[in-house]
């Protein structure tokens, strides 16, 4: 299935759903992104260290740490709706976990292995759901979703940090 398959797109959501290409199949989507080191290489990162575009900005380690957070939520999410749970589920305050996650005091390739295994393990849950499966339909952070959107959330939502990360970190090494 493709984007074009999601029954109704979610307010909010729909900032990273729009970042995935629109001809992608949902798995092809979510392999193509299983590795950072595909889009970014460690070394690079590494030389940024502890730096931070901005006071009060995140460093990278904590960008990737938010990713694989907010990749678990996600996931968690879509198997709720798959399995066809109608309890509506909360939002989560990204800037608490940020604060609350350490990802400074992790190294970079530990948080691209990280990734890899959660990106696996969603790679995996996603192959398991059925067409039906993928668009069941729920309530997360207010907002109607599907199974299968949450799914592109999870590739626009890297693709976003991806960006960010090469637009206002990369120049830094300049």
């Amino acid at each position: 299935m493709t984007k074009s398959d999601i029954p109704v797109m979610p307010k909010f959501f729909d900032r990273y759903i729009n970042l995935a290409d629109n001809d992608w199949l949902l798995l092809d989507a979510l392999t193509q992104g299983a590795s950072f080191e595909n889009l970014i290489p460690a070394e690079t990162l590494e030389k940024l260290g502890d730096l931070r575009y901005a006071p009060e900005k995140w460093t990278v380690k904590d960008i990737l740490q938010h990713i694989i957070d907010t990749e678990r939520i996600m996931s968690y999410r879509a198997m709720r709706i798959a399995r066809n749970d109608k309890t509506p589920l909360p939002g989560f305050d990204e800037v608490m976990f940020g604060e609350n996650a350490n990802g400074i005091n992790r190294t970079i390739p530990d948080l691209y292995e990280e990734y890899s295994l959660v990106r696996q393990s969603n790679i995996a849950m996603f192959k398991s759901f059925d067409h039906d499966m993928l668009l069941r339909s729920g309530t997360c952070s207010d907002q109607p979703i599907s199974a299968i959107a949450l799914g592109f959330v999870l590739v626009g939502h890297a693709t976003h940090h991806v960006n960010v990360i090469k637009e206002r970190y990369l120049p830094l090494l300049a």
